[in-house]
């Protein structure tokens, strides 16, 4: 087969010139500078035969240090370091192996992360998630609460203790979780997200007792802040690191100093609830004592009172006023009676005086027609009209004679 030639079925590449060209294409990459966390550090002839594991995504490369580069880096380099390196990928063709040849190799400076962890939090804040605002209270006395802890850790123990001793019947659902290392930040967000998501979770505790500030570093990432950021439950940080505070610090609902701190703070005390209680009950009833009292003390200044002193006093002081008031009220109506009386006299003879009666009386008579009508005129009684003549002790018949002449 030519040299360069496509491969194919019918004119495959031999492993050699398979080989040939990785080891070229591999070689034009040069040196690089990488960064990552330092897994596993062996000795061996002299020469270190690790492995660097990058510090956010699953993907770790093998690396050699060959004895002359040895002698020329720092010599506390460990597993669990955070370290940056010079590195030379070399394929080795007869081997058919990757390796990565280090060249230069040094601890991440701790300037380089504050700066980092810096720019991480302007950014975070920048976008409101330490806002005050955002803090959510604190239930009174919750009823489950979720432990967010290592395994077995004295964090864990010192919040179950401090918060059973304060109230015994507080309930825990414990989600252990690294506090450290590599697998922090996975577990960790995954533990507040599954507590979260519990509805008989009230409160959410992350807890690690302290540390050193490179351990830390897990609770400043980004990834387990947007988690706390997003969480519905109130969210408290115990991480108890007062020196180095890690992000998680900031976007927590309640900062805690101390995983017993962060008891205290979450629970309250029931002998502390139960003195409140009484101290309060106390209050009310010295209250309720001097408000009775007060009434009582009212009652008699109102019962000493003269108005009150003898229950017949009004009757007696209006008995001789009701007395002018009812011969006042007779006399007015005596007079009303009497004014009427002689009124009714008044009338009486002026309509007697008016009367027909009266007019017979005087000896006239009332001469009607035998239709009833009343003569009035001669003319109306013509010759042998008869005529019913009232007088005034009876009536007579008669008989016209015609218009009489005088």
């Amino acid at each position: 087969m030519t040299a360069g030639a496509p491969a194919t079925m019918e004119s495959p590449w031999p492993v050699a010139e398979l080989s040939q060209k990785l080891r070229g294409y591999i070689e034009r990459l040069g040196t690089v500078w990488i960064e990552g966390e330092i897994t596993q550090w062996g000795v061996s002839g002299g020469n270190v035969y690790g492995k660097l594991k990058d510090l956010s995504l699953d993907a770790t490369v093998s690396f050699t240090i060959w004895s002359s580069v040895k002698s020329k880096i720092p010599a506390d380099l460990k597993q669990g370091d955070r370290v940056v390196a010079l590195v030379k990928v070399n394929f080795w063709v007869k081997g058919g192996t990757l390796t990565m040849q280090v060249l230069q190799m040094k601890h991440v400076g701790l300037g380089d992360l504050l700066e980092r962890l810096e720019r991480l939090r302007a950014q975070l804040g920048a976008e409101g998630l330490f806002d005050v605002s955002r803090k959510k209270r604190l239930p009174f006395l919750p009823g489950r609460i979720g432990l967010v802890t290592g395994k077995d850790s004295d964090a864990e123990k010192d919040v179950l203790r401090n918060a059973q001793l304060r109230w015994p019947a507080v309930e825990f659902r414990v989600v252990h979780a690294a506090v450290q290392g590599e697998r922090t930040v996975a577990e960790v967000v995954a533990a507040i997200q599954a507590l979260d998501a519990d509805p008989e979770i009230d409160v959410i505790i992350v807890a690690r007792g302290g540390g050193d500030f490179q351990n830390l570093l897990g609770f400043s990432d980004e990834r387990v802040v947007r988690a706390a950021a997003a969480c519905a439950t109130p969210l408290v940080s115990a991480i108890g690191h007062e020196a180095d505070r890690p992000l998680l610090d900031e976007v927590a609902d309640l900062r805690a100093s101390t995983p017993t701190d962060a008891a205290k703070r979450v629970v309250p005390d029931v002998a502390e609830q139960q003195a409140l209680v009484q101290q309060a009950r106390a209050r009310l009833a010295g209250r309720m004592t001097h408000l009775v009292t007060t009434e009582i003390s009212r009652l008699e200044q109102l019962r000493s009172r003269p108005a009150l002193a003898s229950h017949t006093w009004i009757v007696d002081q209006r008995a001789d006023e009701l007395t002018r008031y009812v011969a006042r009220g007779a006399e007015l109506v005596d007079r009303a009676i009497e004014r009427a009386q002689n009124r009714t006299a008044e009338l009486r003879g002026a309509l007697r005086a008016l009367s027909p009666q009266r007019t017979l009386d005087r000896g006239y008579a009332i001469a009607q027609l035998p239709d009833g009508h009343v003569l009035r005129g001669a003319a109306d009684a013509p010759a042998g009209t008869e005529l019913l003549l009232t007088l005034a002790d009876g009536a007579v018949g008669a008989a016209s004679t015609g218009p009489a002449t005088r």
